[in-house]
């Protein structure tokens, strides 16, 4: 999400950058160039009208730190306003209540709110450490029930059974006063889509919020419809009090207007983001690493915590340990790491949260895409047992064999272990005296220009 914006603001920041003043009109282009970049990124006017107003009232005579340029105190203000637009920090869901604690699940048909469901469930079950139950109320479409309870089985929650000839207020009942008896934590209750122009529906689902009471009513939207995301949220908090939103598809979204737009318009702040078809991507929403994200300065934090909840550490120490008993690293010790950064998101994933990470060239973005890792697991998958111990037996005959039964060329097997004797020998860099300063120093000859040195961003 923000690649548009993220570049388009990039370009803009850097011209005033260096500048050692800041006046009206000095800073007047730059505005300019920040409502089109707002206006192009699908952002709603009035956020970019207040977003403006705001930058200028405190860019202009604004006193400068002698630790600051003019420039990088401009670059500071729109920080913090685009966390103030956003809603500056992260709100968590609200379940401080009576056991079960009920969270409503509203919005459009298509806007991901079953998926939205499971997702949760599993945030709530592994990082809250809740128990988890999930309804469906959506008597519309018997195919989302079943689609709910086989992502329930998927994360390992508990799923409360409905059917088309039940009413919604009469399931979601049920399946309450079903986790009161068995002293779950949390139940969400997924509810058909519906349009807010629709009356009938939306006495529907205003009937069914005043039996239910939930904790936390929350509205599901499309990031890829833009500013109109904002407009829906508005319009069905009119007829429910939403206590936030979740933001899906992020992913898929280059423009980001609806993460700019949806806080401004609603008042509402947005809660989670989905951020791909994975069941487990679903992330918090934290306004202040949106903002840094889309300045080019990374998420730094984002990323420490997918590592800490997603690798698997004792693989890591094994495959560490067995490196400095001098036992070598394998083509399976690579495979296994490959499929560890696919559960992150790929590498592209990691990448977007490191600073600087949005000047590398399209090419190399290229090379580091899903599509490259699921070919480099298809080949070491096509590998007996002892090509993947031994890659250097793999020659000729051998390499047309992977290529076959991997559905890739020959010289995808020549690349593929070129970078595998290259990590290899960064792995031996790592036994002796000064082992971490030598392996960093192998890494940058496989980085791209401008990386670890030479101006771009330092590790």
């Amino acid at each position: 999400m923000f690649e548009n914006l993220q570049e388009r603001l990039g370009k803009t920041l850097k011209n005033i950058s260096g500048r050692g003043r800041l006046t009206e009109e000095n800073i007047k282009d730059t505005l300019r160039e920040v409502r089109m970049a707002f206006l192009e990124a699908d952002v709603a006017l009035p956020v970019v009208r207040d977003f403006v107003k705001q930058v200028k009232e405190r860019a202009v005579g604004v006193e400068v730190t002698k630790s600051l340029s003019p420039g990088q105190v401009f670059v500071k203000i729109v920080r913090e306003e685009l966390e103030k637009a956003m809603g500056e920090a992260n709100e968590e869901l609200s379940l401080n209540a009576q056991p079960p604690a009920v969270v409503m699940m509203a919005g459009l048909q298509g806007a991901g709110k079953t998926t939205s469901v499971a997702k949760l469930a599993k945030f709530l079950k592994e990082r809250k450490k809740k128990s988890v139950l999930v309804v469906s109320a959506d008597v519309y479409r018997p195919a989302a029930i079943k689609q709910l309870e086989t992502l329930a089985a998927e994360v390992g929650v508990d799923f409360f059974p409905s059917d088309i000839s039940q009413k919604p207020v009469d399931i979601a009942t049920a399946a309450i006063s079903h986790a009161k008896k068995k002293f779950i934590d949390v139940v969400l209750v997924d509810t058909a889509g519906r349009l807010h122009v629709d009356s009938d529906m939306m006495d529907e689902i205003k009937n069914l919020h005043k039996a239910i009471n939930p904790i936390e009513t929350l509205f599901v939207v499309d990031a890829m419809t833009g500013q109109d995301a904002a407009n829906t949220a508005k319009a069905f908090d009119e007829a429910l009090p939403l206590t936030g939103v979740i933001l899906t598809k992020t992913d898929g979204d280059a423009r980001g207007g609806a993460a700019l737009s949806i806080r401004h318009i609603t008042g509402k702040p947005i809660k989670f983001m989905g951020v791909g078809e994975r069941i487990d991507a679903l992330e918090p929403f934290h306004p202040d690493r949106i903002a840094s994200r889309i300045l080019g300065m990374g998420d730094v934090l984002s990323l420490i915590e997918e590592v800490e909840m997603k690798v698997d550490k004792e693989q890591a120490a094994r495959v560490a340990e067995k490196v400095f008993k001098g036992a070598g690293f394998t083509l399976d010790d690579f495979a296994d790491q490959l499929k560890q950064m696919k559960s992150m998101g790929g590498m592209m994933s990691m990448l977007d949260k490191l600073p600087g990470m949005s000047n590398l060239p399209d090419a190399v973005k290229g090379q580091m895409g899903d599509k490259t890792f699921i070919q480099m697991e298809a080949i070491i998958s096509s590998m007996t047992k002892k090509e993947r111990a031994r890659p250097e037996i793999i020659k000729g005959s051998r390499k047309k064999r992977i290529a076959a039964g991997s559905g890739t060329q020959v010289q995808e097997i020549n690349k593929l272990l070129k970078q595998f004797t290259q990590m290899q020998k960064m792995m031996k860099k790592m036994k002796g005296k000064g082992g971490m300063t030598k392996m960093m120093r192998g890494m940058k000859g496989m980085l791209p220009p401008g990386m670890m040195g030479g101006g771009g961003p330092k590790f």
